[in-house]
């Protein structure tokens, strides 16, 4: 197979990006002349033109939005519907017709972009909630290029999709698809339980999933880091990222403001460690969370609720020379937060709902071997399916946290060590590059969809079979 591959993403990256995505991909996309498609950062008339950004080392093609489009298609669809539903937050979900017809629209305008640089023997892969009806419109351009789809969000539970305006359109859009990328074994459990409660859908052999007479596999990959320049930019020498401020220890939480991270449990669980902490003890706890769709309503009201935590408990613990929490509310450089990560005591994850949480293995991989921090861990996280030997904890109970917290801060050296090694050789095992390759090598694996004019389709099982269950991140879903 010679063909190129072609990433659609609804961010594209800048010339000099380094997100894990871009890492991820940056290899694959850039051996074979590939192309990676998304919006540009800025507004503009909508058309089926595809504005040239750059050519290394791969090709970006950016498509306009225009104003209506981003309020409806992304910060309306994408984030007011599909991400509150996928996050178990069905009651945050604002439905509205402009917002679905927008959306579907979107799709059809990519779909026709897509299709004027494609050629047949092609790579298509497609990223996240933004984009989950895209194969579908490629497939009615009678495109029957193999295409793979990546979730990087929590798949929804069955419950959760009946939210949706159209809810057997969802599994329609997926079954689009030759191989459907998830996280975790639990979404994909999800996935085959959505597939198992449609009549169209039948269960293959081999345990892919034909749909009318379409094919696809369902497996996980999960999402990784580049561990090696973590590690790097960690032991990198420099001043101390607080300057003289630093506090006598401190524990860490690294977070995209959003609702689905559980930061005001967080702090709260903090404050009622705080009211039965040793006096001789006084961590502090250091929150980063820069803002997100702060047009959102959702957004908004969080913003408000953790001012009002953060600065409740700081007026009743504070002392003088110690402020319990620092919150911090806009990003922090890379590098430092990597020292950042080195330097805490413990970090605290505390997701109610994840896909996978890069910050848990960010942190891991940040850590002096010979005397590493303590990782606290939300159950939901889908890092902690591998990440067992983190402190697991019950994101809904403040009482449990505030006791990991106590916990990890009295953890002897020779535990924290043997907790350390087992969540590193999960981090290892799930480095970013191996992500990227093991669903490149299963997309190219399978058989391309057969698309014929007058409109019917089907494609051949793929061709991957049970010997390749048991290979981490290549995993054939039962």
């Amino acid at each position: 197979m010679t063909g190129k591959l072609i990433v659609v993403s609804n961010r594209i990256p800048g010339k000099t990006s380094s997100g894990g995505l871009v890492v991820a991909l940056q290899d694959a996309i850039s051996s074979n002349g590939g192309i990676w498609i998304g919006a540009h950062a800025d507004p503009g008339e909508p058309d089926d033109t595809l504005e040239e950004l750059g050519t290394e080392p791969y090709r970006r093609l950016a498509f306009h939005l225009s104003a209506e489009e981003l309020e409806n298609y992304y910060l309306g669809f994408a984030n007011s519907v599909l991400w509150p539903l996928c996050h178990r937050r069905g009651d945050l979900v604002q439905l509205r017709a402009e917002y679905e017809r927008d959306y579907l629209a979107v799709n059809r305008r990519v779909a026709r972009m897509v299709a004027q640089v494609a050629e047949p023997d092609d790579l298509i892969w497609i990223h996240d909630y933004h984009f989950l009806p895209l194969a579908e419109e490629l497939r009615k351009l009678h495109l029957s290029n193999r295409m793979g789809f990546f979730l990087h969000i929590p798949f929804p539970s069955l419950a959760d999709l009946s939210v949706l305006p159209d809810p057997d359109a969802f599994a329609h859009w997926l079954a689009q698809y030759n191989l459907l990328g998830l996280q975790t074994s639990a979404d994909v459990a999800r996935c085959l339980e959505m597939f198992r409660s449609d009549q169209r859908a039948e269960f293959m052999p081999n345990g892919s999933v034909k749909f009318d007479q379409n094919v696809v596999a369902v497996r996980s990959f999960p999402i990784g880091i580049d561990v090696d320049k973590l590690i790097h930019e960690a032991e990198t020498e420099g001043p101390s990222p607080f300057g003289r401020e630093e506090p006598e220890e401190f524990i860490i939480g690294v977070d995209r403001l959003d609702y689905s991270k559980g930061i005001p449990n967080r702090f709260r669980a903090f404050g009622e460690y705080l009211d039965s902490r040793p006096p001789d003890r006084r961590p502090c706890l250091v929150q980063i969370a820069p803002p997100s769709r702060e047009r959102v309503k959702a957004y908004r009201d969080i913003t408000f609720e953790l001012e009002e935590i953060a600065g409740r408990l700081n007026g009743e613990h504070a002392a003088l020379d110690w402020t319990p929490i620092r919150y911090i509310h806009r990003s922090v450089e890379r590098s430092r937060l990597a020292r950042l990560y080195r330097r805490a005591r413990a970090c605290l994850v505390t997701s109610l709902a994840d896909g996978m949480n890069l910050v848990a293995k960010e942190y891991i991989a940040a850590q002096d071997p010979e005397d590493p921090g303590v990782l606290i861990l939300s159950r939901f996280a889908g890092a902690a399916e591998d990440m067992q030997d983190a402190l697991l904890v019950n994101p809904y109970d403040t009482g449990e946290i505030a006791r990991a917290i106590a916990q990890a801060l009295d953890m002897p050296l020779a535990e924290r060590q043997r907790r350390y090694r087992g969540c590193m050789a999960a981090v290892r095992d799930t480095d970013v590059s191996q992500w990227s390759k093991s669903f490149l090598a299963a997309l190219r694996r399978c058989t391309p969809t057969l698309v014929v004019r007058n409109g019917a389709r089907g494609s051949a099982t793929p061709d991957a079979g049970p010997d390749q269950r048991a290979h981490s991140g290549d995993i054939y879903a039962e």
